[in-house]
């Protein structure tokens, strides 16, 4: 008897041991990851009895919290919704949290490790806890004008502040309306929800930094970039031809009109990018091989994730391509894709003397007392191997150079600005519907752009559509700065 009571005990033993340990690793192990996971309810409603800090843009508040008589004390609403919904994503009691209200949720509730004092003052019994406020990059002049130039066409614009990644505008169309998926009344905030979703034209997709799209001949800074590197010059010659006879397949490459790209006999790269000649970049391509492609692409960033507040998607070239689809690639066609973000930051790298920046959206961070928590975090770009430098210096001169050519004198014009040095490159790619229309350039040193428009039409152009809409936008920042 005495033998079986202490194998009951022992057990018992065991069993309280391992409970023991499970509590201890979850009370201190797991407990931040508990009580910070979005599916915890009663994170979201504790949260509700802060005062949320403002985002703010040119020191008007775009995002807000007032106070309520409910049970949830506060309610989070939006200025001018519509034009940075994209940008302050939403606060939802049902749905949590998106776009910066997601990323910068500890900021905005006074939870960072700046607030320590002030979080201790409240467990003390102090005053309710106040958010702090996040000063944004944005600037509403360019915002504003990216949407307006944009007209309510499908598409996107990012511009960027070369020397500092400042990102002046991040604007996708068509956009939404937060505030209804901020409401305190679950039915209001399902039906709203319910009606986005189920909307053609997805107006809560982010097609600034979430959405890929093939570069067309804006890619054909990349390899511009790769032939440069390898000591070809500006002035070499390419035969001007109709079509590019690509070998290992009949799918020969023209150029966009169908005949040669100078008239005829010789070509130099400047004027290869300058008039956005096909047949030159496929042959490029073709000559430098895949693997020279595809280090150019992902010294720039492609393959890559960049770092930024809000999640970016990957722009991707593939790793290993054979001949046929080298020289669809070396003009930005077949399987490579980028997002407007990743094309600005190229441009802002070859503002830069080919070095990357590292985008970002907070200029600085205060708490309610108007006290500097957090100032900018300027920084470069390198990770995985790659480092920050992505191209030599004199080969970023080179290639913008080209790009002012391509605007003075080349598929550019439309981007024009008066008293301004404006750099560019057009993209139009084909997909077997309408072309995706791009501008990818820069207006002196004070600001990167990249515009992409897709589905403009049958006949669309990069020089037609998407350079007008990228000169306003510059025009803009560059009146702003």
């Amino acid at each position: 008897m005495s033998r079986q009571i202490t194998r009951v005990a022992t057990v018992m033993l065991v069993l309280f041991g391992a409970l023991f340990i499970n509590l201890n690793v979850i009370s201190l192990i797991q407990s931040d990851d508990l009580a910070n996971h979005p599916a915890n309810r009663r994170l979201i409603i504790r949260e509700y009895q802060i005062d949320r800090g403002p985002l703010v843009v040119d020191g008007e508040a775009i995002a807000f919290s007032t106070e309520t008589d409910g049970d949830l004390r506060y309610l989070r609403e939006y200025a001018e919704p519509e034009l940075y919904a994209h940008l302050t994503g939403y606060y939802s009691f049902i749905l949590q949290r998106s776009g910066l209200e997601a990323a910068l949720n500890e900021e905005l509730t006074g939870q960072t490790t700046e607030m320590l004092a002030q979080n201790l003052g409240e467990l003390l019994g102090a005053r309710d806890r106040a958010g702090n406020a996040v000063e944004l990059t944005v600037r509403a002049r360019v915002q504003q004008t990216a949407r307006d130039a944009l007209g309510g066409q499908e598409g996107a614009v990012v511009a960027i502040e070369p020397a500092t990644g400042a990102v002046l505008a991040s604007y996708s169309s068509p956009s939404f309306d937060p505030n209804p998926l901020s409401s305190h009344d679950p039915a209001e905030i399902r039906q709203a929800w319910e009606q986005l979703q189920e909307d053609p034209a997805r107006p809560t997709a982010d097609r600034a930094l979430r959405e890929t799209f093939p570069p067309g001949s804006a890619f054909k800074l990349i390899t511009g970039a790769a032939a440069l590197e390898r000591g070809i010059q500006p002035d070499t010659t390419f035969p001007d031809e109709t079509t590019y006879d690509v070998p290992q397949t009949t799918a020969d490459i023209g150029n966009f009109g169908g005949g040669t790209c100078t008239g005829g006999g010789q070509i130099t790269l400047a004027d290869a990018m300058r008039v956005s000649c096909n047949t030159t970049f496929a042959r490029l391509g073709v000559d430098m091989g895949d693997d020279e492609l595809v280090d150019m692409a992902e010294a720039f960033g492609f393959n890559r994730q960049p770092p930024y507040e809000l999640g970016v998607a990957t722009s991707a070239v593939p790793k290993s391509m054979d001949v046929p689809s080298t020289a669809q690639s070396a003009i930005g066609q077949r399987d490579v894709r980028a997002t407007p973000m990743q094309m600005a930051l190229l441009a802002a790298a070859l503002v830069n003397d080919g070095e990357l920046i590292a985008p970002r959206l907070v200029e600085a961070v205060r708490d309610p007392s108007g006290r500097q928590i957090r100032g900018p975090d300027i920084d470069t770009w390198s990770d995985g191997g790659f480092g920050s430098q992505a191209i030599s210096p004199r080969t970023a001169s080179q290639l913008r150079q080209m790009m002012v050519a391509a605007v003075n004198d080349g598929t550019g014009t439309r981007a024009q600005i008066s008293g301004v040095e404006v750099g560019g490159k057009t993209g139009t790619a084909q997909t077997g519907g309408d072309p995706v229309a791009w501008f990818v350039g820069f207006a002196g040193d004070e600001v990167a752009v990249a515009v992409v428009v897709p589905g403009a039409g049958p006949n669309a152009t990069g020089g037609a559509v998407a350079a007008p809409i990228a000169r306003q936008v510059m025009e803009a920042a560059v009146a702003a700065d």
